[in-house]
């Protein structure tokens, strides 16, 4: 398990001109605790210049925290940040961190031989993770004649060429069409499920946040301002319900009374129509009393569920609120 413990950042930088410059501190961040532990993803998320950036930095040791503590199963990371980077490694998007010249073999060997991965296993596990990313046909091809798909499925092997316990995903899918996403995301899921391996996710992707994480920490101009799952970030968020409710055969009539009962259950309740079916709104859970309100009505009910705001909808919410 990684947890992180009250990590602040504090820079200290130049301001001003000529003889009258000063020194002056900014916090880049100022309050961070969270926990990652293995066999998860966890979502980073940042809104308006959050410190993402900077808690990254301090979690993969690049950078040595101000104050606070950090624990990577009972080590103490600041302390020892070289023991720390043997478990970790990191897996960028776009196209950084791996060397075109060099074939997708001896991308992973270099690599290999920077990790200190004895030469008997490293041909194995090279071996190993051409074929989970595709690239066993590939493997003696110059990188630089691989399209953008390829070189990120040889970026996820070279990430895992130490085996480490932890990965930090920075972007992993930026840039990638459809098909290849969803391949990635996938390998994103078996490395979690089957691997056991502790994930950090930053995305600008609200929809791949929502597919792969078990828990999200948002953060705000170098603060955690939320955290929580999906569902539980969405509840926090939006105090009022939203339901989908689709009849067989009515009239206007119908809508209203429904309408009306439904009022007298809960003044705040808004009804409108539209392509989804009749879409209502409420303070209170009313699927009890909107299902009771449509049999004393005379109606059948072809489909109803409470609608769930999508991870898009509350992130800019809290935006507006931050």
């Amino acid at each position: 398990m990684i947890k992180a413990e009250h990590l602040k950042k504090t820079y200290t930088v130049k301001v001003g001109k000529g003889l009258k410059r000063k020194n002056q501190q900014i916090e880049a961040v100022k309050d961070i605790s969270m926990q990652i532990d293995k066999g998860k993803i966890i979502g980073l998320l940042g809104i308006n210049g959050a410190g993402k950036t900077t808690t990254i930095k301090m979690l993969t040791t690049l950078l040595s925290p101000t104050s606070g503590t950090y624990v990577m199963d009972d080590i103490d990371a600041i302390k020892y940040p070289t023991e720390i980077k043997k478990r970790i490694n990191m897996i960028a998007g776009g196209e950084r961190m791996i060397y075109w010249r060099l074939t997708a073999y001896e991308n992973l060997w270099y690599y290999g031989q920077i990790y200190n991965v004895p030469n008997h296993i490293l041909k194995k596990r090279i071996d190993e993770l051409l074929e989970l990313v595709g690239l066993e046909q590939k493997k003696n091809v110059p990188v630089e004649t691989f399209s953008k798909g390829m070189k990120q499925r040889l970026q996820i092997a070279r990430g895992l060429i130490n085996n480490p316990e932890y990965l930090f995903l920075d972007e992993p899918t930026i840039g990638l069409d459809a098909i290849v996403s969803k391949e990635l995301r996938n390998h994103i899921k078996h490395l979690a499920i089957n691997e056991n391996k502790g994930i950090l996710l930053t995305s600008h992707y609200m929809s791949e946040i929502e597919e792969l994480c078990d828990y999200i920490y948002i953060l705000s101009e170098g603060m955690l301002i939320k955290q929580g799952t999906t569902k539980e970030l969405a509840a926090d968020t939006f105090n009022r319900k939203e339901y989908v409710l689709k009849l067989y055969a009515y009239t206007n009539d119908i809508t209203k009374n429904i309408e009306n009962r439904l009022r007298a259950f809960d003044s705040s309740v808004t009804l409108l129509e539209n392509s989804e079916g009749i879409n209502i709104s409420s303070n209170k859970n009313i699927s009890l009393e909107l299902s009771k309100t449509c049999s004393e009505e005379g109606v059948f009910i072809k489909e109803m569920y409470e609608k769930e705001p999508r991870l898009e909808d509350t992130i800019m919410q809290i935006a507006k609120e931050a």
